[in-house]
């Protein structure tokens, strides 16, 4: 690979990291607003299926992307994004801190008042959601280049899909148990939205199969990538 080839590796790999990163904050603090989905009239454990947080929705694209670095850039580069969105994370719970502490004018358009009910949570909720982001993430990694090796690169849907539902479960599992242990939203909704949040990101992953498919496409044809050939990033 040309050095130019390589320069313009680096600069995706910086908008993909970038992608993620802000796809993660985000979800960590639009969380609280609740909203419903009801293709189907069912209800799960005394909820109605698919009511649930919009935190979920850029949530799932930080799975394809880190599935698509792992593809593409191998399991080191994947696990850096992760240990960046979590850097991220904190120190975006550090600005919302500060801001939380400082008192508002008296002309302010959002009061103490209107902040903290926007942003009270936030605290417990991003360490809620980096514990379990954390975990899901490297179990993502770990699972995803697990069926790559055993499969030699071949089958791209099954390393993709198998990887991201047992860690979207992980996931789920993780971040509903911790906000229902710290009072956030009550144990009655935890199986309902345990089962709902699962769902919903099968459903997504499901969806962004053929958009990891036509990625790793773009990928190969534009670096001239053999199956299972991962690109190395410049080294500085």
């Amino acid at each position: 690979m040309t050095l130019k080839d390589k320069l313009a590796a680096q600069r995706i790999y910086m908008l993909l990291g970038a992608l993620f990163i802000t796809s993660l904050v985000v979800s960590n603090l639009i969380f609280q607003k609740f909203f419903y989905w009801h293709p189907f009239d069912i209800e799960v454990f005394g909820s109605k299926l698919f009511e649930i947080s919009v935190g979920i929705l850029p949530y799932p694209i930080t799975f394809l992307i880190t599935d698509l670095i792992s593809e593409i850039y191998g399991k080191k580069r994947a696990n850096q994004v992760v240990v960046a969105g979590i850097f991220a994370s904190l120190f975006s719970l550090l600005i919302i801190y500060v801001a939380s502490a400082v008192p508002a004018t008296s002309w302010s358009p959002v009061n103490n008042n209107m902040f903290t009910t926007v942003f009270g949570n936030t605290v417990l909720a991003v360490f809620a959601s980096m514990m379990a982001y954390l975990f899901a993430q490297f179990v993502d990694i770990q699972i995803y280049h697990f069926w790559k090796q055993l499969t030699q690169g071949k089958h791209l849907w099954l390393r993709n899909n198998f990887s991201t539902f047992i860690s979207q479960f992980v996931d789920t599992f993780t971040v509903v148990g911790l906000l229902c242990i710290f009072h956030i939203i009550p144990w009655a909704n935890f199986l309902g939205l345990i089962l709902s949040g699962f769902l919903f990101k099968v459903l997504v992953a499901l969806c962004d199969t053929p958009l990891m498919y036509v990625g790793v496409y773009l990928f190969r044809k534009r670096f001239n990538l053999k199956v299972n050939e991962e690109i190395e990033l410049l080294k500085f």
